[in-house]
């Protein structure tokens, strides 16, 4: 029997409802059963226009399901928009994660297609499903066209933060800034750099929960809707072996994904979902295996920010099964794809990459991994660096601190022209992360101040506990653990204390007499007044540090226990 037959087969009064019910809203149900319903968890949101092209893949999802024999039931979901939610959509992907699992749970389901694009709403969504165990695949709307200004293609995000810094030194004046305004609003998409969507969406097709060939199809390109119906026809056959791809990914899929996350120069934030999501499947993630596993695969996809081109430059070159095919030395051949396939068999049938986007193993853009999980006095439990966007001679570095105590702080007194700075300082974010920011901001990207700016400076050191956009740049250490609101050694750094970091060797201290840091230590206290309402106050009270995934910890599996508590299906 599949799991919505419980609630549609039968001839008393409570399977006659659950007939009535959903036969009203188009789903023809009888009362024999044996036709998977099969979700579509649509995210698409005219508050986030990175996820409006899923309005239209709908439809194809839907007609694959058919297709297939299945019946399709779609509803919203939650839709997560780093542009516009405050203080941070990482705030809410644990909500949304919620949303689906008991969706999912509650409600007449066989399975599930998940419509996602931005940022967050693709973990959210795979981390609820994967609570479940029911099957599932995941279906993006693709990265936003290119616009152009001052003659030449620009990418979201990486080219806004570079030229907000031309702005503020009045390199690009008032009008070129409105000008840039009006280019950045040309489409709808992810971003077309290598930010957290489009790392995500890769991931996903690493993992075996995305088709195969369509995590980098561009927004508006027709083969999203073939792909959407691939998506749709699969899961409802999936549906009908109650088969799940999540029962199939295991730690030779997160294995793989790691070293993907490495070759294409991928977002810090993956890192936090990779651990969120194998903790809800109960698979080993530990941190210093990004470093590990990384450091024996080369940078291949030319992608900024840690390259030239952009997603749509990787999709033309063969997107990720050309990627893996160049990487297929370094991959476990029996991780289980989406479509059936292995890794291996996949790899074996490869396309050669066209053009320059994903580079040749003997012509990298980088060789040795393209993070650094450093660990130390000032970061105990970890601290992720984007190697692969930070400057060569600042990877080693020693310098006195300037210290910023949350996000308005910094901003007000950033580009004070008193402010004891200089290009050799390390500039400290302190209080941003899960618990303090709430939610962990991509505030991490400090910007440089504007008396060096105006010097040349155009990176330095930073040491924060927030997060940053996959699209920003620069020497960063990020997710610093334990966070300064629960009482990490990042909350007991002053001005002037000497700060000493060394990407490659994994070390991140900070050079205080032990004797001074137990002194300020029993002195510290909470600055954070933590929330007593809603969400938020739920959010602070159980989200764990970032080496877990700052995921919820009443939301981890507990061994022995089922995935999915099954509903009684009765009266309402």
């Amino acid at each position: 029997m599949l799991r919505s037959d419980a609630w549609v087969v039968g001839d008393d009064e409570v399977a006659l409802e659950h007939r009535v019910a959903l036969r009203s809203a188009g789903v023809p149900v009888d009362e024999r059963g044996g036709r998977p319903v099969v979700g579509i968890a649509n995210s698409a949101s005219e508050l986030n226009p990175c996820n409006l092209p899923l309005r239209g893949l709908a439809e194809s999802v839907r007609a694959g399901i058919l297709a297939a024999g299945g019946l399709p039931v779609e509803f919203p979901v939650l839709s997560l928009g780093e542009d516009l939610m405050k203080p941070t959509a990482m705030l809410y992907r644990n909500l949304l994660a919620i949303e689906v699992e008991e969706t999912l749970r509650s409600y007449p389901l066989d399975a599930v297609v998940l419509l996602a694009n931005c940022d967050k709403t693709v973990p959210g969504a795979l981390m609820g499903a994967a609570s479940t165990g029911l099957p599932a695949l995941v279906v993006t709307g693709g990265a936003r066209p290119a616009c152009r200004f001052r003659g030449e293609r620009i990418g979201t995000g990486t080219a806004l933060w570079r030229l907000w810094d031309e702005h503020r030194t009045g390199a690009l004046d008032d009008d070129e800034w409105r000008e840039l305004e009006s280019r950045l609003s040309e489409g709808v998409g992810a971003c077309n750099t290598m930010g957290t969507a489009s790392t995500m969406a890769i991931l996903a097709e690493v993992l075996g929960l995305a088709v195969p060939g369509t995590s980098t199809i561009p927004t508006g390109d027709p083969r999203a809707h073939d792909g959407a119906r691939r998506a749709g026809a699969r899961v409802a056959e999936l549906a009908r072996r109650q088969e799940s791809p999540f029962a199939a990914c295991g730690p030779a899929s997160f294995a793989n994904a790691v070293r993907v996350l490495n070759a294409i120069g991928g977002s810090t934030n993956a890192v936090l979902h990779l651990a969120a999501l194998a903790g809800r499947l109960g698979v080993p993630f530990d941190l210093a295996d990004v470093d590990r596993l990384g450091r024996e695969v080369p940078l291949l996809a030319d992608v900024e920010p840690s390259g030239s081109g952009l997603v749509h430059d990787l999709d033309a070159a063969g997107g990720v099964p050309a990627l893996l095919g160049e990487l297929a030395d370094v991959l476990d051949p029996g991780a289980p794809l989406a479509d059936g396939r292995t890794t291996g068999e996949l790899c074996a049938s490869a396309p050669e990459p066209v053009g320059t986007a994903i580079r040749p193993r003997e012509r990298p853009v980088q060789a040795g991994g393209a993070f650094r999980v450093v660990r130390g006095s000032l970061a105990p439990e970890g601290a992720v660096l984007k190697r692969s966007s930070a400057s060569p001679a600042l990877l080693r570095h020693a310098g006195r601190a300037v210290v910023f105590r949350g996000y308005e702080d910094m901003r007000v007194r950033i580009d004070d022209p008193e402010l004891d700075v200089d290009a050799s300082s390390v500039l400290v974010l302190a209080g941003c992360g899960p618990v303090g920011g709430p939610g962990m901001p991509e505030w991490g990207m400090i910007p440089i101040p504007r008396k060096l700016l105006e010097l040349g400076v155009r990176d330095m050191v930073r040491v924060t506990d927030a997060r940053m956009s996959g699209t920003s740049y620069g020497t960063v250490y990020l997710h610093v653990a334990p966070e300064a609101a629960v009482g990490g050694p990042l909350a007991l750094v002053r001005d002037g204390d000497l700060v000493e970091a060394d990407a490659d060797a994994g070390r991140l201290d900070l050079l205080v007499d032990p004797a001074e840091l137990a002194r300020r230590a029993d002195a510290w206290r909470p600055a954070l007044r933590p929330s007593r309402r809603g969400w938020t106050a739920l959010y602070q009270a159980h989200v764990t540090q970032a080496p877990r995934g700052c995921d919820l910890d009443f939301l981890e599996p507990v061994p022995g226990e089922p995935t999915l508590v099954e509903p009684v299906v009765g009266r309402s």
